[in-house]
Protein backbone atom coordinates (compact mmCIF):
# COMPACT_ATOMS: atom_id res chain seq x y z
CA UNK A 1 0.00 0.00 0.00
CA UNK A 2 1.30 3.57 -0.83
CA UNK A 3 1.73 5.12 2.04
CA UNK A 4 1.53 8.49 0.17
CA UNK A 5 -2.37 7.97 -0.40
CA UNK A 6 -4.72 10.44 1.73
CA UNK A 7 -6.17 8.63 5.08
CA UNK A 8 -9.98 8.04 4.69
CA UNK A 9 -12.38 6.65 6.93
CA UNK A 10 -15.57 4.30 5.89
CA UNK A 11 -18.13 3.85 7.97
CA UNK A 12 -21.11 1.53 6.34
CA UNK A 13 -24.60 1.43 7.44
CA UNK A 14 -26.44 -1.84 7.73
CA UNK A 15 -29.86 -0.71 8.91
CA UNK A 16 -31.22 -4.28 9.61
CA UNK A 17 -32.47 -5.14 13.07
CA UNK A 18 -34.91 -8.10 14.39
CA UNK A 19 -36.59 -5.57 16.38
CA UNK A 20 -36.26 -2.16 17.07
CA UNK A 21 -35.41 -1.67 20.92
CA UNK A 22 -37.40 0.25 23.32
CA UNK A 23 -35.27 3.89 23.22
CA UNK A 24 -33.74 3.39 19.84
CA UNK A 25 -33.76 6.42 17.42
CA UNK A 26 -31.18 4.70 14.92
CA UNK A 27 -32.14 4.63 11.41
CA UNK A 28 -33.08 0.55 11.18
CA UNK A 29 -35.47 -1.83 10.86
CA UNK A 30 -36.93 -5.32 10.59
CA UNK A 31 -36.63 -5.75 6.48
CA UNK A 32 -37.60 -9.08 4.01
CA UNK A 33 -35.35 -10.85 2.52
CA UNK A 34 -35.81 -9.24 -0.40
CA UNK A 35 -35.24 -5.38 0.74
CA UNK A 36 -32.15 -7.08 2.20
CA UNK A 37 -30.89 -7.70 -1.14
CA UNK A 38 -31.61 -4.55 -2.81
CA UNK A 39 -29.78 -2.77 -0.09
CA UNK A 40 -27.07 -4.48 -0.32
CA UNK A 41 -27.00 -4.59 -4.03
CA UNK A 42 -27.30 -0.36 -3.48
CA UNK A 43 -24.77 -0.73 -0.73
CA UNK A 44 -22.11 -1.89 -2.97
CA UNK A 45 -22.79 0.12 -5.95
CA UNK A 46 -22.47 3.06 -3.75
CA UNK A 47 -18.88 1.56 -2.48
CA UNK A 48 -17.56 1.21 -5.85
CA UNK A 49 -18.57 4.79 -6.96
CA UNK A 50 -16.71 6.26 -4.29
CA UNK A 51 -13.81 3.93 -4.56
CA UNK A 52 -13.20 4.94 -8.50
CA UNK A 53 -13.82 8.74 -7.44
CA UNK A 54 -11.37 8.96 -4.36
CA UNK A 55 -7.92 7.00 -5.59
CA UNK A 56 -5.66 8.97 -3.95
CA UNK A 57 -7.20 7.81 -0.38
CA UNK A 58 -6.76 4.41 2.01
CA UNK A 59 -8.63 3.59 4.11
CA UNK A 60 -7.28 3.14 7.46
CA UNK A 61 -10.43 2.07 9.30
CA UNK A 62 -13.80 0.66 8.22
CA UNK A 63 -16.77 0.46 10.63
CA UNK A 64 -19.73 -1.73 9.65
CA UNK A 65 -22.58 -0.05 12.23
CA UNK A 66 -26.33 0.07 11.82
CA UNK A 67 -28.61 -1.68 12.97
CA UNK A 68 -27.49 -5.04 13.58
CA UNK A 69 -24.33 -5.65 10.96
CA UNK A 70 -24.22 -8.91 12.60
CA UNK A 71 -27.18 -10.24 11.00
CA UNK A 72 -25.83 -10.66 7.28
CA UNK A 73 -25.15 -14.12 6.19
CA UNK A 74 -21.47 -14.66 5.77
CA UNK A 75 -21.81 -14.54 1.85
CA UNK A 76 -23.42 -11.50 2.48
CA UNK A 77 -20.42 -10.01 4.20
CA UNK A 78 -18.05 -11.51 1.73
CA UNK A 79 -19.66 -9.86 -0.82
CA UNK A 80 -19.86 -6.54 0.87
CA UNK A 81 -15.83 -6.41 2.41
CA UNK A 82 -15.01 -7.57 -1.12
CA UNK A 83 -16.25 -4.89 -2.61
CA UNK A 84 -14.36 -2.78 -0.30
CA UNK A 85 -11.32 -4.45 -0.88
CA UNK A 86 -11.69 -4.19 -4.92
CA UNK A 87 -12.90 -0.50 -4.78
CA UNK A 88 -10.09 1.00 -2.38
CA UNK A 89 -6.59 0.84 -1.33
CA UNK A 90 -6.97 -0.72 2.02
CA UNK A 91 -4.24 0.15 4.56
CA UNK A 92 -2.11 -3.07 5.81
CA UNK A 93 -2.81 -1.95 9.58
CA UNK A 94 -6.44 -0.79 8.90
CA UNK A 95 -8.78 -0.72 11.40
CA UNK A 96 -12.32 -3.07 10.70
CA UNK A 97 -14.96 -2.99 13.23
CA UNK A 98 -18.37 -4.78 12.74
CA UNK A 99 -20.89 -3.79 15.37
CA UNK A 100 -22.79 -7.10 16.54
CA UNK A 101 -25.74 -8.31 19.29
CA UNK A 102 -25.39 -11.20 21.36
CA UNK A 103 -27.33 -14.00 20.13
CA UNK A 104 -26.64 -13.18 16.06
CA UNK A 105 -23.19 -14.73 16.14
CA UNK A 106 -22.67 -18.11 15.68
CA UNK A 107 -18.91 -19.87 14.93
CA UNK A 108 -19.36 -19.57 11.26
CA UNK A 109 -20.45 -16.29 11.04
CA UNK A 110 -17.44 -15.43 13.07
CA UNK A 111 -15.61 -17.52 10.62
CA UNK A 112 -16.43 -15.65 8.07
CA UNK A 113 -16.09 -12.00 10.02
CA UNK A 114 -12.38 -13.08 10.61
CA UNK A 115 -11.92 -14.08 6.71
CA UNK A 116 -13.43 -11.09 5.57
CA UNK A 117 -10.66 -8.92 7.47
CA UNK A 118 -13.14 -7.87 10.67
CA UNK A 119 -10.75 -7.55 13.29
CA UNK A 120 -12.39 -5.56 15.77
CA UNK A 121 -15.75 -6.58 17.21
CA UNK A 122 -17.91 -4.51 18.82
CA UNK A 123 -20.70 -5.91 21.27
CA UNK A 124 -23.81 -4.70 22.41
CA UNK A 125 -24.76 -5.74 25.71
CA UNK A 126 -25.57 -2.82 27.84
CA UNK A 127 -26.46 -4.20 30.79
CA UNK A 128 -25.56 -8.20 32.40
CA UNK A 129 -28.90 -7.79 34.46
CA UNK A 130 -31.58 -9.74 32.61
CA UNK A 131 -34.57 -7.65 34.22
CA UNK A 132 -32.72 -4.45 32.36
CA UNK A 133 -32.21 -6.06 29.35
CA UNK A 134 -35.77 -6.60 29.19
CA UNK A 135 -36.88 -3.17 29.83
CA UNK A 136 -34.75 -1.92 27.03
CA UNK A 137 -36.56 -4.68 24.73
CA UNK A 138 -33.05 -6.07 23.63
CA UNK A 139 -33.62 -9.28 22.73
CA UNK A 140 -30.73 -11.41 24.33
CA UNK A 141 -29.97 -12.43 27.88
CA UNK A 142 -26.67 -11.95 29.91
CA UNK A 143 -25.81 -15.45 29.41
CA UNK A 144 -26.50 -15.09 25.32
CA UNK A 145 -23.39 -12.60 25.48
CA UNK A 146 -21.61 -14.97 27.81
CA UNK A 147 -22.27 -17.44 24.93
CA UNK A 148 -21.20 -14.77 21.85
CA UNK A 149 -18.01 -13.59 23.91
CA UNK A 150 -16.67 -16.66 24.17
CA UNK A 151 -17.03 -17.90 20.39
CA UNK A 152 -16.03 -14.51 19.80
CA UNK A 153 -13.06 -15.44 21.55
CA UNK A 154 -12.49 -19.01 20.29
CA UNK A 155 -12.55 -17.40 16.53
CA UNK A 156 -9.49 -15.12 17.69
CA UNK A 157 -10.61 -11.92 18.24
CA UNK A 158 -8.62 -9.91 20.19
CA UNK A 159 -9.75 -6.56 20.28
CA UNK A 160 -13.15 -6.17 21.29
CA UNK A 161 -15.41 -3.83 22.33
CA UNK A 162 -18.29 -4.13 25.07
CA UNK A 163 -21.06 -1.24 24.96
CA UNK A 164 -22.40 -0.17 28.31
CA UNK A 165 -25.75 2.01 29.61
CA UNK A 166 -26.66 3.44 32.46
CA UNK A 167 -29.81 5.45 33.77
CA UNK A 168 -31.82 2.76 32.99
CA UNK A 169 -35.29 1.96 34.06
CA UNK A 170 -35.16 0.21 37.40
CA UNK A 171 -31.51 0.62 37.39
CA UNK A 172 -29.95 0.93 40.89
CA UNK A 173 -26.43 1.99 41.59
CA UNK A 174 -25.55 -1.44 42.99
CA UNK A 175 -26.62 -2.79 39.78
CA UNK A 176 -24.91 -0.89 38.09
CA UNK A 177 -21.48 -1.60 39.71
CA UNK A 178 -22.46 -4.94 38.97
CA UNK A 179 -22.61 -4.63 35.21
CA UNK A 180 -19.05 -3.01 35.43
CA UNK A 181 -17.41 -5.93 37.21
CA UNK A 182 -18.69 -8.49 35.41
CA UNK A 183 -17.63 -6.88 32.49
CA UNK A 184 -13.84 -5.76 33.64
CA UNK A 185 -13.42 -9.66 35.01
CA UNK A 186 -14.09 -10.58 31.43
CA UNK A 187 -10.61 -7.98 30.08
CA UNK A 188 -11.93 -6.88 26.86
CA UNK A 189 -9.98 -4.46 25.24
CA UNK A 190 -12.25 -1.76 24.90
CA UNK A 191 -15.31 -0.26 26.53
CA UNK A 192 -18.07 2.41 26.17
CA UNK A 193 -20.07 3.53 28.76
CA UNK A 194 -22.95 6.05 27.89
CA UNK A 195 -26.13 7.26 29.83
CA UNK A 196 -29.77 6.02 28.40
CA UNK A 197 -31.09 9.42 26.11
CA UNK A 198 -34.61 9.87 25.94
CA UNK A 199 -35.06 9.99 22.23
CA UNK A 200 -38.05 11.78 20.36
CA UNK A 201 -40.31 9.47 18.57
CA UNK A 202 -38.95 6.25 20.65
CA UNK A 203 -41.20 4.00 22.68
CA UNK A 204 -39.76 5.60 25.34
CA UNK A 205 -40.04 9.03 24.77
CA UNK A 206 -44.10 8.09 25.04
CA UNK A 207 -43.40 6.91 28.41
CA UNK A 208 -40.51 8.61 29.79
CA UNK A 209 -40.70 12.23 27.60
CA UNK A 210 -40.42 15.37 28.88
CA UNK A 211 -43.96 17.12 29.79
CA UNK A 212 -45.47 13.39 30.07
CA UNK A 213 -48.18 12.82 33.19
CA UNK A 214 -48.54 9.85 35.44
CA UNK A 215 -51.47 8.96 33.72
CA UNK A 216 -50.14 9.66 30.55
CA UNK A 217 -47.37 7.09 31.25
CA UNK A 218 -49.24 4.48 32.35
CA UNK A 219 -51.43 4.68 28.95
CA UNK A 220 -48.26 4.46 26.73
CA UNK A 221 -46.78 1.85 29.04
CA UNK A 222 -49.97 -0.36 28.48
CA UNK A 223 -50.71 0.01 25.09
CA UNK A 224 -46.69 -0.91 24.14
CA UNK A 225 -46.76 -3.52 26.58
CA UNK A 226 -43.47 -1.85 28.30
CA UNK A 227 -43.54 -2.34 32.64
CA UNK A 228 -43.08 1.98 33.15
CA UNK A 229 -40.25 1.43 36.05
CA UNK A 230 -38.85 4.52 37.26
CA UNK A 231 -35.84 6.38 35.99
CA UNK A 232 -32.92 6.76 38.49
CA UNK A 233 -33.14 10.16 39.69
CA UNK A 234 -30.50 12.86 39.52
CA UNK A 235 -27.98 12.14 42.05
CA UNK A 236 -27.80 8.15 41.07
CA UNK A 237 -27.19 8.61 37.74
CA UNK A 238 -24.17 11.04 39.07
CA UNK A 239 -23.04 8.45 41.34
CA UNK A 240 -23.37 5.83 38.62
CA UNK A 241 -21.06 8.53 36.25
CA UNK A 242 -18.85 8.37 39.21
CA UNK A 243 -18.77 4.78 39.73
CA UNK A 244 -17.90 4.01 35.97
CA UNK A 245 -14.96 5.93 35.76
CA UNK A 246 -13.79 4.59 39.15
CA UNK A 247 -14.46 1.37 38.90
CA UNK A 248 -13.03 1.08 35.18
CA UNK A 249 -9.83 3.31 35.75
CA UNK A 250 -9.24 0.48 38.49
CA UNK A 251 -9.58 -1.96 36.20
CA UNK A 252 -6.83 -0.74 34.03
CA UNK A 253 -8.95 1.03 31.59
CA UNK A 254 -7.99 4.68 30.53
CA UNK A 255 -10.60 7.07 29.93
CA UNK A 256 -9.81 8.58 26.56
CA UNK A 257 -13.03 10.31 25.10
CA UNK A 258 -16.10 11.09 27.45
CA UNK A 259 -18.19 8.12 26.68
CA UNK A 260 -14.77 5.83 26.10
CA UNK A 261 -12.60 3.57 28.28
CA UNK A 262 -9.49 1.23 26.36
CA UNK A 263 -6.62 -0.37 27.96
CA UNK A 264 -3.01 1.18 26.36
CA UNK A 265 -2.93 0.84 22.44
CA UNK A 266 -7.10 -0.22 22.01
CA UNK A 267 -8.73 3.05 21.27
CA UNK A 268 -10.77 3.00 18.67
CA UNK A 269 -8.77 4.59 15.74
CA UNK A 270 -11.98 5.03 13.71
CA UNK A 271 -13.81 7.12 16.48
CA UNK A 272 -10.78 9.27 17.34
CA UNK A 273 -10.58 9.73 13.64
CA UNK A 274 -14.08 11.73 13.73
CA UNK A 275 -12.81 13.23 16.46
CA UNK A 276 -9.73 14.62 14.76
CA UNK A 277 -11.87 15.25 11.94
CA UNK A 278 -10.39 13.20 9.88
CA UNK A 279 -11.89 12.92 6.49
CA UNK A 280 -14.61 9.77 5.79
CA UNK A 281 -17.22 8.43 3.34
CA UNK A 282 -20.31 7.22 4.46
CA UNK A 283 -22.00 4.31 2.49
CA UNK A 284 -25.78 2.88 3.39
CA UNK A 285 -28.93 4.69 4.36
CA UNK A 286 -28.68 8.09 6.83
CA UNK A 287 -24.42 7.66 6.63
CA UNK A 288 -22.76 10.56 6.89
CA UNK A 289 -19.25 11.98 5.31
CA UNK A 290 -17.02 14.66 5.39
CA UNK A 291 -14.82 15.28 3.09
CA UNK A 292 -12.42 18.11 1.25
CA UNK A 293 -14.53 20.41 3.98
CA UNK A 294 -17.72 19.56 2.84
CA UNK A 295 -20.51 17.40 5.02
CA UNK A 296 -23.26 15.48 3.78
CA UNK A 297 -25.93 12.90 4.62
CA UNK A 298 -27.62 10.38 2.73
CA UNK A 299 -31.07 9.97 2.27
CA UNK A 300 -33.09 8.89 5.35
CA UNK A 301 -36.14 6.89 3.42
CA UNK A 302 -35.52 3.34 2.33
CA UNK A 303 -36.47 3.37 -1.05
CA UNK A 304 -35.40 6.70 -1.57
CA UNK A 305 -31.94 5.68 -1.03
CA UNK A 306 -32.26 2.77 -3.02
CA UNK A 307 -34.07 4.96 -6.16
CA UNK A 308 -31.08 7.38 -5.28
CA UNK A 309 -28.30 5.18 -5.70
CA UNK A 310 -29.55 3.56 -9.08
CA UNK A 311 -29.76 7.01 -10.85
CA UNK A 312 -26.69 8.70 -9.69
CA UNK A 313 -24.51 6.39 -7.80
CA UNK A 314 -25.06 7.46 -4.57
CA UNK A 315 -27.47 8.16 -2.00
CA UNK A 316 -25.73 11.45 -0.68
CA UNK A 317 -28.20 14.33 0.03
CA UNK A 318 -27.66 18.48 0.05
CA UNK A 319 -24.02 19.33 0.78
CA UNK A 320 -22.87 21.87 2.71
CA UNK A 321 -19.84 23.25 2.42
CA UNK A 322 -18.24 24.56 5.78
CA UNK A 323 -17.31 28.18 6.49
CA UNK A 324 -13.96 28.64 7.63
CA UNK A 325 -15.94 29.35 11.38
CA UNK A 326 -17.93 26.25 10.78
CA UNK A 327 -14.33 24.30 10.75
CA UNK A 328 -12.84 26.41 13.79
CA UNK A 329 -16.00 25.90 15.55
CA UNK A 330 -15.57 21.90 14.43
CA UNK A 331 -11.65 21.54 15.94
CA UNK A 332 -12.88 22.48 19.41
CA UNK A 333 -16.67 20.99 19.54
CA UNK A 334 -15.60 17.42 18.59
CA UNK A 335 -11.37 17.33 19.56
CA UNK A 336 -12.41 18.66 23.25
CA UNK A 337 -14.18 15.19 23.35
CA UNK A 338 -10.89 13.41 24.01
CA UNK A 339 -9.47 13.66 27.29
CA UNK A 340 -6.18 14.15 25.45
CA UNK A 341 -7.61 17.72 24.35
CA UNK A 342 -6.43 19.91 21.53
CA UNK A 343 -3.70 22.01 20.32
CA UNK A 344 -4.45 25.71 21.05
CA UNK A 345 -5.49 27.41 17.54
CA UNK A 346 -7.40 30.34 16.20
CA UNK A 347 -6.21 32.31 19.67
CA UNK A 348 -7.34 35.10 17.90
CA UNK A 349 -11.05 34.34 18.15
CA UNK A 350 -11.15 31.70 20.94
CA UNK A 351 -8.40 33.26 23.41
CA UNK A 352 -11.43 35.04 25.81
CA UNK A 353 -13.71 31.67 25.21
CA UNK A 354 -10.64 29.49 26.48
CA UNK A 355 -9.46 31.69 29.07
CA UNK A 356 -12.98 32.35 30.72
CA UNK A 357 -13.31 28.49 31.35
CA UNK A 358 -10.05 28.03 32.72
CA UNK A 359 -10.97 30.56 35.45
CA UNK A 360 -13.93 28.40 35.86
CA UNK A 361 -11.98 25.54 36.08
CA UNK A 362 -13.58 23.85 33.14
CA UNK A 363 -10.35 23.51 31.02
CA UNK A 364 -6.86 22.98 31.85
CA UNK A 365 -3.56 23.61 30.07
CA UNK A 366 -1.57 20.55 28.93
CA UNK A 367 1.59 19.61 27.43
CA UNK A 368 2.39 20.65 23.63
CA UNK A 369 -0.10 24.04 24.27
CA UNK A 370 -2.67 21.92 24.40
CA UNK A 371 -5.95 22.43 26.26
CA UNK A 372 -8.29 19.94 27.88
CA UNK A 373 -11.35 19.16 29.71
CA UNK A 374 -11.10 18.89 33.66
CA UNK A 375 -12.96 16.49 35.43
CA UNK A 376 -15.50 18.91 36.46
CA UNK A 377 -15.68 20.04 32.62
CA UNK A 378 -16.40 16.42 31.67
CA UNK A 379 -19.38 16.40 33.91
CA UNK A 380 -21.00 19.40 32.03
CA UNK A 381 -19.35 18.93 28.95
CA UNK A 382 -22.40 20.43 26.96
CA UNK A 383 -22.32 23.15 28.62
CA UNK A 384 -18.28 23.51 27.88
CA UNK A 385 -18.35 22.91 23.92
CA UNK A 386 -21.24 25.18 23.60
CA UNK A 387 -19.14 28.33 24.39
CA UNK A 388 -17.28 27.12 21.24
CA UNK A 389 -20.42 27.78 18.85
CA UNK A 390 -19.54 31.44 17.35
CA UNK A 391 -22.04 33.44 17.40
Amino acid sequence: MNMKLRPLELYLHLPFCVRKCNYCDFLSAARSLEEKEQYLHALCAEIRRYGAELAPYGLTSVFLGGGTPSLLTPEELTKVMSTVYESFGVMRDAEITMEANPGTLDPEKLSAMRQAGINRLSLGLQSTENSELAALGRIHTYEDFLKTYAMARDAGFQNINIDLMNALPGQSLESWKNTLERVTALKPEHISAYSLIIEKETPFDRIYGEGRTEAERALAAGELGIEALPLPDEDTERAMYEAAGQILEAAGYHRYEISNYARKGFECRHNLGYWRRTEYIGCGLGASSLLMETRWDNEKDFQTYIAKVSQSGTGAGVKTKLSRNAQMEEYYFLGLRQTAGVEVKYAGVYAPVINKLMKEGLLLRAPGNRVRLSERGIDISNYVLADFILQ
